[in-house]
């Protein structure tokens, strides 16, 4: 068992530096720059070795659903074993369509259990139009319509699969959660100092974004047969359950065959392809409309057709229902 960690409680002051995060996108309108995006970024060659760097790619910072393929990974390596369309469910934080929800119930099913086992917090569907359309049919707030019913009804299935206690399993000493740290400390070469809870109720280990990115490097290049390979074939293979119609991650995934890519509350991006090559995003502010011009600027700085990517690039900023400017990643190319 790995080392229980600190966990800084409310109130207590910060016990690590702030981060140096620098500017990586801006908007502009009618000729000025609007509003101005810091952050910090990292992506990494095929050897692992860093190809770009700006901001404070190893300050800490708690990688929240980007964490997913890593814990998939763990469950894959306890005996988990579900079809693509249901591992990549696992991996997700999904739009809470019918069709996620159905998902995640037949996770359960299959390892004979209900939805009352699940231990995550009670939402609504994530995905605007799915929320309306299920507010609309008269649904509730419900831990199977939460954004990461997938990934807690896949822990669930992996207790029943080893024979731990189902109720706690998100205890951070229940063998689930330690098997996860694991893991984590493998696939990103990181020992967290600090710990705390994601909005979910999942353990969460603080990282940096070049151990993160290492990961993902590594889980997207993975040898077939690999757990880590077969974590990432899922969600390749099924991009729409890694996140829903109308979403970025999903449509990246589609238009970059062999691209993993998950992304994070907190303005969070990591993004792994098959050759190792890795990018890891987080936007200072927490916000999510610059996550993604940075992360295809990054994309790009690695080698990706950067006309191919700019089909996923924001609509112009309007002003009278005209284009009077445009929401853009700075060139951070020469940062640090």
């Amino acid at each position: 068992m790995l080392p229980l960690m600190s966990q800084v409680e409310p109130g207590q002051p910060c016990s690590v530096p702030r981060p140096n995060h620098v500017p990586l996108a801006e908007q502009t309108r009618g000729g000025l720059v609007e509003s101005l995006h810091y952050g910090s970024v990292i992506a990494l060659d095929y050897d692992g070795g860093t190809r770009l760097s700006a901001g404070d790619p190893l300050a800490l910072f708690y990688p929240r659903s980007s964490l997913k393929p890593l814990q998939a990974v763990a469950m894959v390596r306890a005996g988990l074993d579900l079809p693509p369309d249901l591992l990549a469910l696992a991996a997700a934080s999904h739009s809470g369509s019918r069709e996620h929800q159905d998902g995640a119930m037949r996770i359960l099913r299959l390892h004979g259990l209900t939805e009352a086992v699940l231990e995550n917090t009670a939402d609504l569907p994530y995905g605007d139009a799915e929320r309306q359309d299920w507010l609309r049919a008269g649904g509730e707030a419900s831990q199977l319509a939460q954004n990461c019913s997938g990934k807690h009804a896949a822990m669930a299935a992996t207790c029943v699969i080893n024979g731990w206690p189902v109720a706690g399993y998100l205890d951070p000493e229940h063998p689930l959660q330690t098997a996860i740290a694991a893991v984590v400390l493998e696939l990103t070469g990181e020992e967290s100092p600090l710990t705390s809870t994601d909005g979910c109720g999942t353990p969460l280990c603080a990282l940096s974004l070049r151990g993160m990115a290492r990961a993902f490097g590594r889980i997207a290049s993975a040898a077939p047969g690999t757990a880590e390979a077969t974590v990432a074939s899922a969600m390749m293979a099924h991009p729409e359950q890694v996140a829903g119609a109308g979403r970025d991650v999903t449509a990246l995934m589609r238009l970059v065959p062999g691209l993993l890519a998950k992304d994070g509350f907190e303005g969070l991006q990591l993004v792994g392809l098959r050759d190792g090559r890795a990018v890891a995003v987080k936007i200072s502010d927490g916000g999510d409309r610059a996550r993604m011009p940075v992360t295809l600027q990054a994309l790009a700085s690695v080698g990706l057709d950067a006309g191919l990517l700019q089909t996923l690039a924001p609509a112009p900023v309007l002003g009278g229902g005209r284009p009077v400017g445009e929401l853009r990643a700075i060139d951070f190319s020469t940062s640090n």
